[in-house]
């Protein structure tokens, strides 16, 4: 995919210097800087390393080189000099460190296409899928060990990557990350103990440019790491990434993004303002605690559908084989059509009249089957139990109260935003109108949802892509109001109302009560 962009952080220069002479007798190094420095518009530091090569290929090439300057703290660098011709690309490496996905997008800095995009689990998950499970982990002396299998699992991806396109990891100049607060700070081996606890501060907001050799990352050794900032303890880099691929910060109308996850990470705002908050929305939205929950890998079922006439059920699957459990993007789908097909009721119990070829106890709890083990890879049926269904009914409960009191804690409703931006995996699969069936997302016109994807890989892609993109960030960090989720008694005075499909309170899903005549 191809990107129109004239700003990245790192950038080649053509240079045909001058041959010393009696009356120019300039260092290889001074020479070399002058015409940069013109090119650049400003002063140019060189790394010792890269000084040191200078007069071999200033020499070897007749003084005709490309010079590859990476934007520093404090201006432009010299990292790199090779001779004229060379042919080689520059590179720059995209992270979106997910706690259960890794994401890596392999760019090239000269067009601005996307050469490679991978997709690899985060080995961390081992010590638990709950982020406060390797919090604990971290606290018990596994920090080294997180920041190492992150770290290993970034240079495996570096060395795929090259290898499958033919280039060296020395010609990757500059890796941007985006991930929540406590994946930065185990990548960077930060004490996280204060993020989970109050008053819930990290350690660092802001991170500084790092050498790549100060944490093990195999790319250009006078190259750069730049890891997003981050406002809170559950407000991360990887939000951040998201307003910037959204561009609401920009937008004269009010807009609204959502990355639903474990975390629900919410962002009110526009141009002037900006109002954000974090909050525990639940692993079940990610099938990560279902009794058949699994990852969108080959075999999950991705999509369902029933019949409200006859209660036949259709599904596809992830590279349409037999299926194996049911992943994140059909959970929600799964949760509405039972709701409209009345297998479940309001309060989410089981209808056990309803559909008595389907429902059957498992375990001693009563369970929906939705594929028989005939029609399964394993053997065995998939199914949701009714202590999935409740989990799922608080989940999608957290993630609308989360929403409802930030538009409150503005003096604002739902009817004001233009733009509902959806991120994450959610962000490319959810269908909006079934997760206002359930009363997950408030009940505005379908048109005003944009799925945006993976948002946290778009933004770290545009700070490799546009230069200004970390001043951008600065001032978006000043201009955000960051409201403490876990410290909200209104939070918890709403919850209780959320906990019912769509609501207890009708009147704030019309649309729904009115498509299945609830409440008359």
């Amino acid at each position: 995919m191809a990107r129109i962009t004239t700003e990245p952080i790192v950038v080649k220069h053509g240079l045909n210097l001058p041959e010393p002479g009696l009356g120019d007798n300039r260092s290889h190094e001074k020479r070399t800087r002058d015409s940069l420095q013109l090119l650049c518009s400003g002063p140019v530091f060189i790394p010792l390393n890269t000084a040191r090569k200078i007069p071999a290929v200033l020499e070897q090439s007749g003084f005709n080189i490309e010079a590859i300057a990476v934007l520093g703290e404090c201006g432009w660098e010299l990292a790199d000099v090779r001779p004229s011709g060379s042919h080689a690309n520059l590179f720059g490496l995209a992270i979106d460190l997910g706690s259960t996905s890794v994401v890596f997008y392999l760019v090239n800095m000269e067009t601005g296409e996307i050469i490679q995009t991978i997709s690899m689990e985060n080995p961390q998950r081992r010590h638990g899928e709950d982020i406060l499970d390797r919090i604990l982990f971290a606290g018990r002396g596994g920090l080294s060990t997180l920041q190492d299998e992150i770290i290993k699992l970034i240079n495996q991806a570096i060395a795929r990557m090259c290898q499958e396109n033919s280039i060296k990891p020395e010609s990757i100049y500059y890796c941007t990350v985006a991930g929540n607060t406590t994946m930065c700070h185990f990548l960077l081996a930060l004490d996280p103990a204060h993020i989970c606890k109050e008053p819930y501060i990290p350690a660092v907001n802001t991170f500084d440019l790092i050498r790549p050799a100060h944490v093990g990352i195999d790319i250009n050794d006078q190259g750069y790491v730049y890891v997003l900032p981050n406002v809170g303890s559950y407000f991360g880099g990887d939000l951040l990434a998201g307003i910037l691929a959204s561009g609401m910060y920009q937008k004269e109308e009010i807009s609204m993004l959502v990355d639903v996850g474990t975390n629900a990470e919410v962002v009110l705002g526009n141009k002037d303002w900006l109002v954000a908050c974090a909050g525990a929305a639940g692993p079940a939205l990610e099938g990560g605690i279902l009794s058949c929950g699994m990852r969108a890998q080959e075999g999950a079922i991705d999509r369902i559908n029933i019949s409200p006439q006859d209660l036949s059920v259709k599904y596809t699957t992830i590279g349409g084989s037999k299926p194996k459990g049911i992943c994140g993007s059909a959970i929600i789908d799964l949760l509405a059509e039972m709701f409209r097909a009345g297998i479940v009721d309001q309060t989410g119990k089981l209808m056990k009249d309803r559909d008595p070829a389907r429902i059957r106890q498992i375990h001693e709890e009563w369970a929906w089957i939705i594929a028989s083990g005939d029609e399964t890879a394993t053997g065995k049926p998939v199914y949701i139990t009714q202590s999935d269904i409740k989990n799922l009914i608080r989940s999608k409960g957290a993630m609308y109260t989360i929403l409802n009191v930030v538009i409150q804690s503005v003096g604002l409703t739902f009817g004001d935003i233009e733009n509902f931006f959806v991120a994450g995996a959610f962000g490319n699969y959810i269908n909006p109108e079934n997760a206002i069936t359930i009363g997950m997302l408030p009940d505005i016109p379908i048109e005003r949802y944009k799925g945006i994807g993976n948002a946290a890989g778009e933004g770290a892609i545009h700070v490799l892509l546009h230069r200004d993109s970390k001043k951008e960030l600065g001032k978006i960090c000043e201009r955000i109001t960051y409201l403490e989720m876990n410290v909200r008694g209104d939070f918890m005075n709403q919850l209780t109302g959320a906990l019912f499909l769509p609501h207890t309170d009708l009147s704030r899903f019309p649309n729904v009560a009115r498509r299945l005549n609830l409440g008359s």
